[in-house]
């Protein structure tokens, strides 16, 4: 099952945990209401199982592909690790599977605080279009996922401060509704 917590203001190694003390747990709930969404699915049967083709048929996540970040698979690794862990935004919703290994995705809440998502073999996430976000292994240091998109995929990372975007502002008006 997915954990979650508030980062504590560490500026130590990005892999690294970071929770606070006493640490601040953050539950499905919250991250619901921030737009996240977290499913639990199989990975090792990710080629035959029926749940993520039913899913992939719902969202209509017609492209898929993988990717393994680790040193000796990914080309310009170190710059990529750096390039991730950047606080940017999306236009699209961003979705990942966890196939193997495990890594951290941080977003920020409602009042602009870090939340870290702890990723492991069968976790899948999808962040809303126009929240803020990065990414980081943990210190294993690898991770396969796969990526979905709607469409033909759009790669595009758009750094804070990004807020002009439709997609932001899009956002912006769900978290105020569900405030409400």
């Amino acid at each position: 099952m997915v954990e979650a917590w508030y980062m504590d203001e560490s500026q130590e190694d990005q892999r690294a945990p970071h929770r606070q003390r006493p640490n601040r747990a953050v539950s499905l709930e919250q991250l619901r209401r921030l737009g996240v969404v977290y499913r639990r699915l199989d990975a090792d049967n990710y080629e035959t199982d029926p749940c993520l083709k039913e899913i992939r048929r719902a969202e209509n996540y017609s492209w898929m592909d993988i990717v393994t970040i680790h040193k000796d698979k990914l080309p310009n690794y170190e710059e990529k690790i750096k390039t991730f862990y950047e606080e940017h935004l999306h236009l699209d919703d961003e979705i990942r599977y966890i196939l193997d290994g495990s890594g951290y995705f941080d977003v920020r809440d409602k009042d602009d605080k870090w939340i870290r998502i702890s990723m492991e073999k069968g976790d899948m996430i999808t962040l809303p279009a126009g929240i803020y976000h990065r990414f980081t292994l943990d210190e294993n240091n690898y991770v396969k996922a796969m990526r979905l998109f709607v469409g033909e995929p759009v790669w595009t990372a758009y750094n804070r401060p990004a807020d002009d975007f439709p997609a932001r502002k899009q956002y912006m008006k769900f978290l105020a509704e569900e405030a409400h």
